[in-house]
């Protein structure tokens, strides 16, 4: 009965706010095998998901009196195990809307081979699927299809920053619909699966535990993957984060300077990692007001 009630609140507080569901691959999930397993949504100190075969986009637009066209596709974190989709997802989707930003929570898959062919390839072909989406449908949603945002926390910051650098090899089933994100904001991301600072957990997920191939180590170890062509990128990071080193975001960001793309970075002395929306004592909870201010300056706002 508890976890019926539970279900019962998530759906009502969700729906508050979203104003739709729907699956990103209604003519069937490519990369996927046929098994009988059941989405699990479970309780805890945060609202997590896990076992997502089926995936979807939850759709919040804001009211059309602040509606600006500007678009973010958020995907939770949870290090490729779980999506922690309330604090790393919902809130933010509700907190965009309040700036007239549409905002999509992307319940991706999460590498496994027994849902998928190549466990390597399927949440970024989720993520790339997401982007087209909302492109296809911006006239509809009445949104800018050149103002299509990525954003990602931990896990899903390395998804975010997958999709940031590998937009020029689609695995997503090809179409002449772009998959490259305008605009890409990651925090507490997991970025590199290099053995010094990368998060061993997220790699092992996502390219397999017994992975010694070190090309597709490099080619995940997206601080190597910064190109000219990536979008202007806002990054927020810990100095105590004990989880995901913030050298990952160090590493993104001198790429971004090095290629000459527009960046900023947020370093907080303390927050650890897992905020969402940020830690109360810390100064963590300044970054939503720092990415108001930079999306402002990239005139996403307007």
């Amino acid at each position: 009965m508890k976890a019926i009630l539970f279900l019962l609140t998530l759906l009502f507080s969700t729906s508050l706010f979203a104003q739709d569901s729907l699956f990103i691959w209604p003519d069937g999930v490519p990369n996927s095998k046929e098994v009988d397993m059941e989405e699990k949504f479970m309780e805890g100190n945060v609202l997590r998901v896990k076992d997502v075969t089926n995936p979807t986009l939850t759709v919040y637009l804001p009211p059309a009196d602040k509606a600006n066209g500007s678009s973010v596709i958020i995907c939770p974190g949870g290090g490729y195990y779980i999506l922690a989709i309330d604090h790393e997802g919902y809130q933010l989707a509700e907190w965009f809307n309040s700036l007239g930003v549409a905002a999509f929570v992307l319940k991706y898959r999460l590498p496994d081979d027994v849902i998928m062919e190549d466990r390597t390839i399927g949440p970024l072909q989720d993520a790339q699927q997401a982007i087209r989406l909302v492109r296809e449908r911006a006239q509809e949603w009445k949104l800018d299809p050149q103002k299509v945002g990525i954003m990602g926390f931990s896990a899903g910051g390395h998804l975010a920053s997958t999709a940031a650098t590998h937009f020029e090899e689609p695995v997503a089933p090809a179409n002449n619909t772009s998959v490259r994100p305008d605009f890409n904001i990651l925090i507490y991301p997991v970025v590199s699966f290099k053995e010094e600072f990368g998060h061993r957990g997220s790699r092992d997920k996502l390219l397999g535990k017994k992975t010694k191939d070190y090309k597709i180590v490099e080619h995940f170890s997206n601080e190597l993957q910064v190109t000219k062509k990536t979008a202007p990128t806002f990054l927020v990071h810990s100095s105590d984060d004990k989880v995901v080193p913030v050298e990952n975001s160090i590493r993104f960001y001198q790429a971004l300077i090095k290629n000459e793309i527009p960046a900023e970075m947020h370093i907080y002395q303390a927050g650890g990692h897992g905020y969402g929306m940020g830690r109360e004592g810390t100064a963590a909870t300044s970054w939503p007001e720092r990415l108001k201010a930079w999306m402002t300056l990239q005139g996403l706002l307007k």
